[in-house]
């Protein structure tokens, strides 16, 4: 279980992750709270998730994009 764990908070988007860093506050608990929003709203915050992700990695991308590595050049 802890595998899956491991794999889930690497490789999904990190936004729960990312608030938890700004809030000071454990992302597990977000996570916690996204999941009890996401069925008493009937899926509703799944959308506000997915444009945050969006958000997050087209920061991602601009900072890339303004700062080229050697490679990238």
């Amino acid at each position: 279980m802890d595998r899956f764990r491991y794999f889930v908070e690497n490789h999904v988007f990190g936004v729960c992750t990312r608030i938890g860093e700004i809030f000071n506050i454990s992302a597990s608990s977000i996570r916690l709270y996204f999941i009890y929003a996401s069925f008493l709203t009937f899926g509703s915050p799944i959308i506000v998730y997915l444009v945050m992700a969006f958000w997050m990695e087209m920061g991602k991308h601009l900072r890339r994009h303004n700062n080229p590595t050697i490679w990238e050049l």
